[in-house]
């Protein structure tokens, strides 16, 4: 099962309780999911296509809730080389059929003509309970989103610009969400990719499992980030100290092969020695070895000393 799919499995489970909610959320299903189809006498016959039986029963039951009818349902085996089945709801004209699309805001009146809109009628958005179960529905007939070990991508696959510019403005209404439009195919696709944006989405539809997944991926992605940002600090840091020890070694080489070593004060030749015993130890873990022990800034003043003696020592005398 995919992270797309249990997200949609989970929203499924969430039934609102209003009836506002309720038809909001059928809005939006019917909206992306439903087709209409002429039944003759002018009357409609509404189909809504869905991959998923938990979807396809969530509506069922719906419907049955807020409009009192009991849809059809049919089952048809996948094509050859798609596997799964796809569900059909239908809604017929004895169902009040052309009623429950004035009442979702499909089907409106222009100049005394019957017209079908293509975007989310504002009636149904005046609450914010209602905009939130109106995203669910869009979501669970026209939505995705990838795993987030993968990414993060959230987006809604449309049929019109009308329609996906008013749910970018839907997404919009919620403190600190943004969403972007592209044409995709010939499709219309409303995405948001930022993980805080997604998190926060699935958190305002009623995927509270889901978000919690997605939160625990991004902690450790953090956390494995952070991790190798510090692994790279040390690597760099490691190979800073080992360029450092060589150069000093070399120093100290120079002037013994010089005769100039044993002309040196007697700390900057213990301090040598040390070097040269322990090549791999920092200039703080050389302090500690002296006697007495020496802190890292006095360690450091006695090497500089020891790499400008032997600095002196290659100049050509005059």
């Amino acid at each position: 099962m995919s992270f797309a799919q249990d997200t949609k499995r989970e929203l499924a489970r969430v039934m609102p309780v209003k009836k506002c909610c309720q038809l909001a959320e059928i809005a939006g299903f019917l909206r992306v999911a439903g087709s209409i189809r002429l039944a003759g006498r002018g009357q409609f016959r509404i189909l809504c296509q869905t991959d998923s039986p938990a979807i396809a029963r969530h509506y069922k039951i719906l419907l049955q809730d807020y409009f009192r009818i009991e849809t059809g349902l049919e089952v048809t085996e996948g094509a050859p080389l798609r596997r799964g089945r796809t569900y059909y709801l239908t809604i017929e004209p004895e169902m009040n059929s052309e009623s429950i699309l004035r009442e979702t805001g499909i089907l409106m009146v222009r100049e005394g003509h019957n017209f079908i809109s293509d975007g989310i009628y504002d009636g149904l958005l005046r609450k914010k309970c209602c905009r939130k179960a109106c995203m669910r529905g869009l979501f669970l007939g026209a939505g995705t989103v990838i795993n987030p070990d993968k990414g993060y991508d959230l987006e809604f696959v449309l049929s019109s610009e009308r329609l996906a510019r008013d749910l970018r403005k839907l997404i919009h209404t919620f403190e600190g969400l943004t969403a972007t439009v592209t044409e995709r195919k010939g499709r219309q696709v409303v995405y948001m990719k930022n993980a805080q944006n997604v998190s926060d989405t699935l958190a305002l539809m009623g995927a509270h499992q889901q978000m919690l997944k997605l939160e625990d991926v991004t902690i450790r992605k953090q956390v494995l980030n952070q991790t190798m940002r510090l692994m790279n600090c040390d690597a760099a840091n490691t190979d800073r100290a080992l360029d450092a020890s060589e150069k000093q070694v070399r120093a100290i080489r120079t002037l013994q092969a010089a005769g100039r070593w044993e002309a040196l004060p007697e700390k900057l030749r213990d301090l040598g020695q040390l070097r040269l015993d322990h090549p791999e130890a920092s200039l703080a873990q050389l302090g500690e070895l002296m006697d007495p022990p020496l802190k890292k800034s006095g360690v450091n003043g006695r090497m500089k000393r020891i790499l400008a003696a032997a600095e002196q020592t290659k100049k050509p005398e005059s």
